[in-house]
């Protein structure tokens, strides 16, 4: 199929083989795998997933694309569900769910905290992403792409930067470099917060504004014998701090 990529739909598709094969052996899918895939563009994982697994589902937005698969894949082994991934509910294929996709860029992070609040129903997630998200995304605290995205996806999972793709491995080529990333829902959370809605809360304004102190991004929240009952420095800034602190800042607010 010759389609055009279409850039309301961040749309760059794989097509570097030995990346591809990569791709596959990472994510390693077993015949019974209850397995889906967000953007499945042209088939560049899609097709040898299809070879290893007896079902894989599919959701994808675009019409055309949708047209053309239903054409070229049998329709024995692929479920295609046209929709938004932003707006469909993983959580209803089922338990133990595994999710695969290069996402695209433009909406990569809306996507991974919309699949955050279907992450009790998933076992894991491959992705393909912006090189400088993944790198957000798995960052330690006091370092330049620690924030938000690293505190919530940590909250929620173990992540691990597998490897980097070169823009050459894609048609049209992005002018940034992608990575591969393995996400996988913690067994029991390393901290509980109580509140998991305030802990969002908290962390958002705690980055909201980030050259500044605690002192004034949670002075909504805590007054300063409140950061000395925590044994928290106020004069500290986000970035400063672990996803255990935000987790014992939110509690103590709660």
């Amino acid at each position: 199929m010759k389609h055009v990529a279409k850039k309301r739909f961040g749309q760059n598709f794989l097509t570097d083989q030995s990346i591809i094969t990569s791709l596959v052996e990472a994510i390693s899918p077993q015949p019974n795998d209850l397995m889906v895939e967000i953007g499945p563009g042209l088939g560049a994982l899609t097709k040898p997933l299809l070879q290893k697994l007896e079902l894989l589902h599919v959701v994808e937005v675009d019409r055309d694309i949708i047209s053309w698969m239903q054409q070229a894949y049998a329709k024995n082994n692929i479920a295609i569900h046209h929709s938004d991934a932003l707006k469909f509910d993983f959580s209803a294929l089922g338990a133990d769910l595994r999710v695969v996709g290069n996402l695209p860029y433009n909406i990569s992070t809306p996507i991974l905290f919309h699949l955050l609040d279907n992450v009790s129903a998933i076992t894991d997630m491959h992705f393909m992403l912006q090189k400088e998200v993944v790198e957000r995304m798995v960052a330690a605290p006091s370092t330049p792409a620690y924030g938000r995205l690293s505190v919530m996806l940590q909250y929620h999972l173990h992540m691990e930067y597998l490897f980097t793709v070169p823009p050459e491995a894609f048609d049209p080529a992005p002018k940034v470099e992608s990575a591969f990333v393995r996400c996988v829902p913690h067994a029991s959370l390393p901290y509980v917060a109580n509140n998991t809605a305030l802990f969002a809360k908290v962390v958002l304004a705690a980055f909201g504004q980030r050259r500044k102190t605690l002192r004034n991004t949670l002075k909504d929240w805590l007054k300063d014998e409140d950061f000395s009952t925590l044994q928290v420095d106020s004069q500290l800034r986000a970035e400063n701090l672990s996803v255990a602190d935000f987790v014992k800042i939110a509690n103590y607010v709660s």
